[in-house]
């Protein structure tokens, strides 16, 4: 992810501002019911995010934006609940991970407190996988969720699909 992205996101992140009651309706209708709920579990930042992330995949995709392909693009943050992180709390994550580097993430799932939530918060691609898993999605949704941030080589999903999210998630 760019530095340019992540800074627009923290802006972003610090606007009282929700979705609108059209982008929230949309959104809804690419989502199976249990996706919905993870989805309104979301804080009013990263639904605005993720829409705009979906609107982006819808835009450079056409044809090929399924409903799954849809709901990843919805989804594709979910994992991120588990850190429990505050905004401030992810921008420190954010530049730990960026520091000490993704592999680093691992080791500190297996220690306590804020470091703990940081390794997750590193690992929410998997993490959001799974919780897709669970809740009963597609396959092609689960797999751009885990993958979708991933290199080309070590994906599954269809690589014009992951290829376009990523670059939707970092626009």
């Amino acid at each position: 992810m760019s530095a340019g992205h992540l800074v627009r996101r923290f802006v972003g992140s610090l606007s009282p501002r929700t979705p609108s009651a059209a982008d929230g309706v949309w959104a809804e209708t690419q989502l199976l019911d249990e996706e919905v709920e993870l989805w309104r579990r979301m804080g009013r930042a990263d639904r605005r995010h993720v829409i705009g992330v979906a609107r982006r995949v819808e835009a450079a995709l056409g044809n090929d934006a399924t409903r799954p392909v849809l709901a990843a693009a919805l989804l594709h943050d979910i994992g991120k609940l588990e850190s429990h992180l505050s905004t401030y709390g992810r921008v420190v994550a954010t530049f730990s991970i960026r520091v000490a580097g993704p592999e680093a993430a691992g080791a500190w799932t297996q220690t306590r407190g804020f470091t703990r939530r940081v390794g997750l918060y590193a690992q929410h691609e998997a993490l959001g996988a799974e919780m897709l898993e669970l809740a009963g999605s597609d396959p092609l949704t689960v797999a751009l969720v885990r993958e979708h941030s991933q290199p080309e080589p070590d994906r599954t999903a269809p690589a014009h699909l992951a290829a376009a999210l990523c670059a939707a998630d970092d626009a």
